[in-house]
């Protein structure tokens, strides 16, 4: 039995009429769209008419792509308050997976989204797509949900402060609501049908990953799972949570790069002590490789009660070389 068919039927009927807001349509986006319109589409009964697919978009070129898809696009962009303040009111659940802006110390585009929601009547429920790289450096370390925020690079301070303004949301109460506010804290995505899903580009480049000794603990989460886990955390995900959004993998990088060199019959990294692993990898490399953790999921599964499609990074990359069967 899917998630969706064991449980949308038991809602609460304030719940069976849901219109969704994605901001930030990307991959991720589309893959959870798909899901709830498969899932309309199997029903014997079609879902109240009240029932939309919505979603933010700053390109004009990707109206008609989003309609092919069952979504109603809605032009206004993060950067330009004036531009979206039509949202505000218009959703009942609100999937927020847009980006910060790629400078500063701080995520402006969340926060002028949070203000424009709070015009009006809330939504019900606030899903926000948060990184794991807010723990930092846990030197390898099991990293709980529990934990403190240990930001160390721009890019995950950004994301702290976002969160920090999603935690605000769900502190207030807009016209006697209070909004229903779920982080999720994402490493690695990867998917085969996904554009960049595989370490197969890697991999053909010959980038080096580091030494054995000065490997790091990196984690993963395939992309229909973190859709379906988006999904469950807009309907299930407790007030005010965090939740660690991984599969059960407990791999080190250059093992990682290791099993996809030997499942695309492709050479295996060179590996590099981190000594002089500054003069040969990229700086963004670089980042991701100096900090090492292990992500717990048990919260993920016990509370959004969600069973992994593909419970390793393994699984996933195996299962798109393995023939398929007529």
């Amino acid at each position: 039995m899917t998630f969706w068919s064991a449980s949308l039927g038991a809602l609460p009927a304030r719940f069976r009429k849901p219109r969704l807001l994605i901001v930030g349509c990307g991959d991720v986006g589309q893959r959870v769209a798909s899901i709830l319109n498969a899932y309309k589409s199997i029903q014997a009964q079609p879902l109240p008419r009240t029932f939309r697919i919505l979603a933010l978009t700053s390109s004009a070129d990707r109206i008609n792509p989003l309609r092919t898809q069952g979504i109603v696009p809605l032009l206004g962009n993060l950067d330009d308050g004036a531009s979206f303040r039509r949202l505000a009111g218009l959703a009942t659940h609100v999937l927020h997976l847009a980006p910060p802006p790629s400078e500063g110390w701080s995520d402006p585009r969340t926060l002028a989204l949070t203000r424009t929601l709070r015009l009006r009547s809330a939504p019900s429920a606030f899903v926000y797509g948060s990184t794991s790289g807010v723990y930092g450096d846990l030197a390898g370390g099991r990293a709980v949900e529990t934990l403190p925020t240990a930001a160390r690079t721009p890019r995950a301070l950004r994301r702290v402060s976002a969160e920090q303004t999603v935690r605000f949301l769900g502190r207030s109460t807009i016209n006697s609501n209070v909004i229903r506010t779920s982080i999720l804290r994402i490493p690695g995505i990867y998917a085969p049908n996904r554009g960049g899903g595989t370490p197969k580009d890697r991999l053909l480049r010959g980038t080096p990953v580091l030494a054995a000794k000065d490997d790091v603990y990196t984690n993963h989460i395939h992309a229909d799972d973190l859709a379906r886990a988006c999904l469950a955390a807009l309907w299930r995900g407790k007030p005010q949570r965090v939740y660690n959004v991984n599969d059960d993998s407990r791999l080190k990088m250059g093992d990682y790069f290791d099993f996809a060199a030997d499942l695309y019959n492709l050479p295996r990294p060179p590996r590099v002590p981190r000594s002089t692993a500054q003069d040969q990898l990229p700086l963004m490399l670089l980042s991701f490789m100096s900090e090492s953790r292990q992500m717990d999921n048990a919260r993920m599964k016990q509370e959004l009660k969600l069973q992994l499609r593909y419970p390793t990074v393994k699984t996933g990359l195996r299962e798109a070389t393995q023939p398929k069967l007529l």
